[in-house]
């Protein structure tokens, strides 16, 4: 039998094996639409779960790939952006812009490519799980391969 994978996951899929990265999506039986679930579903450290977060910048939106370990400092982000206010996007607004709900949205797999920065106390970590395109789903990957698939702008962002 046949496991039917939803849309936003088959997207990430495609979009990992078009950039070259291995596909290692991982489908989970429970949910895992937070840091701290899916470090214990996972067994590893929380710091290695890549949360994908989305803001709201001047009406675009902002993809900040944070450790699942602390908050970003939106403050911090924008002084070395140079830009105006960071703000935490809608679920409507996020759901526009990546195709993905809040909770499963992956770093890769959206509708277009959205300007992307990369938290780069993740690189302390050997493998990093980000999330795969909804609650249920996640994939594996090393920092210095999600900086080239998503080419990100790495900084401190906490």
């Amino acid at each position: 039998m046949d496991i039917v994978v939803p849309d936003p996951v088959a997207r990430v899929k495609r979009a990992l094996t078009v950039l070259g990265a291995e596909d290692t999506v991982t489908v989970f039986d429970s949910k895992v639409p937070t840091a701290a679930a899916a470090a214990a579903t996972l067994g590893c450290d929380v710091a290695a779960i890549t949360n994908s977060l989305v803001f709201d910048l001047d009406g675009t939106p902002l993809l900040i790939l944070a450790s699942g370990a602390a908050r970003v400092d939106v403050l911090k982000v924008a002084a070395q952006l140079g830009t105006g206010k960071i703000r935490r996007a809608s679920p409507g607004f996020v759901l526009e812009h990546t195709g993905q709900e809040v909770g499963g949205v992956a770093p890769v797999g959206h509708p277009a490519k959205i300007r992307t920065l990369l938290d780069e106390s993740l690189a302390a970590h050997p493998v990093l799980w980000a999330g795969a395109g909804d609650h249920n789903s996640m994939f594996s990957i090393t920092y210095d391969e999600l900086h080239r698939i998503t080419d990100a702008k790495e900084m401190p962002v906490r």
